[in-house]
């Protein structure tokens, strides 16, 4: 398979060419492209919409995966660096600023093509882990959901069952209309419900690089683990 496949290229094989052209060209960042992208946008709304898990993401927050707050229009930037991780593989590491009324916070993960499926590692210690699938919808948009977690402490692997975790669903599309993206993320929790969701829209561009991720937003840990 050709090198200068984006990671999303890879996993969806054939059907990447199904998705709308804007989300094509927004997929397709890759290693060598010479590129890296930067959405800046306003969530409709964002967070943590369960009062009862707030106290317990107020003392993970600083991992930069999840956080107490959950406001309506919430400013954010993203921004998108394609790369290879220390251990060769094609990579995708994305930082999301969030400008709530009463703190900024950070959502960053690094989604790797270990070769046959994609592997999502989230936080700025990149402990948590997920397989991720894509689909390309009826409507040619892209559809990911996230399963089989797992944990990493220290030389521990912790498989996290679906029955008792969690399962991402985000759902992106090109809005015609008002020529912008839209993004809808809502992360579940079998027994608790919805424990993070975020929603709204963004425009995007494209901007030069030379293929290195910067350091301010390589993660604390690289994991190589699956």
């Amino acid at each position: 398979m050709s090198r200068t496949l984006s990671v999303y290229q890879r996993a969806l094989g054939g059907e990447f060419n199904r998705l709308q052209p804007e989300l094509q060209e927004y997929f397709s960042l890759n290693e060598h492209s010479g590129m890296f992208g930067v959405g800046r946008g306003t969530f409709d709304v964002a967070g943590c919409p369960s009062p009862l898990l707030r106290p317990v993401f107020s003392l993970t927050a600083r991992e930069n995966a999840f956080f107490p707050e959950y406001a309506d229009g919430v400013g954010f930037t993203i921004r998108n660096w394609a790369h290879l991780d220390p251990f060769g593989r094609p990579s995708l590491t994305a930082r999301r600023e969030l400008a709530f009324p009463t703190a900024s916070r950070v959502f960053e993960d690094t989604t790797s093509w270990t070769g046959n499926t994609l592997v999502d590692y989230l936080g700025a210690h990149r402990r948590v882990a997920t397989a991720l699938v894509c689909h390309v919808t009826e409507q040619r948009r892209m559809r990911m959901v996230s399963s089989a977690t797992r944990l990493f402490a220290g030389p521990l692997r912790l498989p996290v069952p679906d029955v008792v975790g969690a399962q991402a669903f985000v759902e992106q599309w090109w809005d015609r209309e008002e020529n912008r993206f839209r993004i809808s993320a809502n992360v579940l929790h079998r027994q608790l419900g919805p424990v993070l969701v975020y929603a709204g829209a963004f425009t995007y561009e494209l901007a030069a690089y030379d293929g290195g991720l910067p350091t301010a937003a390589s993660p604390l840990r690289w994991e190589r683990r699956r």
